[in-house]
């Protein structure tokens, strides 16, 4: 789906670099294609500009043409990929939870480890500056929507590596019988909820216990 960088402004812009930030903003969020010295890719470049005006500015007042702008591409560059700009802001919330969890294998066997490795990227998945941002924000409803209540292609993908490792747990025998995809989800829902109530709860749970009494509710769960 991807094209070049260089894209045409709209009539009467001039063309803008997608590295660009507007004047008095922050620092602009990093690529991963930057980030691992490749080319930025137009999707990219787009879902770049978006990740940037979410931290910044948060989804209310994100809008499709300033994403264009930032990312240096026209309008209709944009609407040929996604329609609007919820759709931009879940290609780019899928974008950032499968990468976070490429960068965490669950590809383990024994339990322990396949726990700790769920806490680190449900950690990960907390602090992320994207996410966490929507999570602070008075539009958390809109990560509500697209991480707890449609199945999209990054709970596909989260569901598929959980299955992955707890099949392997209990091959090993120290995950407990039972169909994997079925633990799987209630894996996900446990972590997913504790991501999510993080700061309602952090006075209570300062971080070390945050971290101990969800690997500890994981391995009670999946105990055999």
């Amino acid at each position: 789906m991807s094209s070049s960088n260089a894209e045409s402004a709209t009539p009467g812009e001039q063309p803008r670099s997608a590295e660009t930030t507007q004047p008095g903003s922050t620092e602009a969020v990093p690529s991963r294609s930057a980030e691992a010295g490749q080319p930025r890719s137009t999707d990219d470049a787009i879902l770049d500009a978006a990740a940037d005006l979410l931290v910044h500015l948060g989804m209310r007042r994100t809008q499709l043409a300033e994403i264009a702008r930032r990312a240096g591409v026209s309008r209709p560059t944009v609407y040929r990929r996604w329609p609007d700009v919820r759709a931009v802001i879940g290609a780019l919330l899928t974008r950032e939870i499968l990468a976070t969890l490429q960068d965490t294998t669950l590809d383990v066997a024994d339990r322990e480890t396949f726990v700790d490795r769920v806490v680190e990227v449900s950690v990960r998945l907390r602090d992320h500056r994207v996410l966490g941002a929507l999570l602070r924000s008075d539009d958390s409803d809109l990560l509500l929507e697209y991480v707890v209540e449609r199945l999209g292609a990054s709970q596909r993908g989260l569901l598929e590596a959980l299955r992955n490792g707890i099949e392997q747990g209990q091959a090993h025998g120290s995950i407990r019988a039972g169909e994997p995809l079925e633990l799987a989800a209630m894996v996900l829902l446990i972590a997913q909820s504790t991501v999510q109530s993080h700061r309602m709860v952090a006075a209570l749970l300062p971080e070390a216990a945050w971290r101990r009494e969800l690997a500890r509710a994981l391995n009670g769960y999946l105990a055999p």
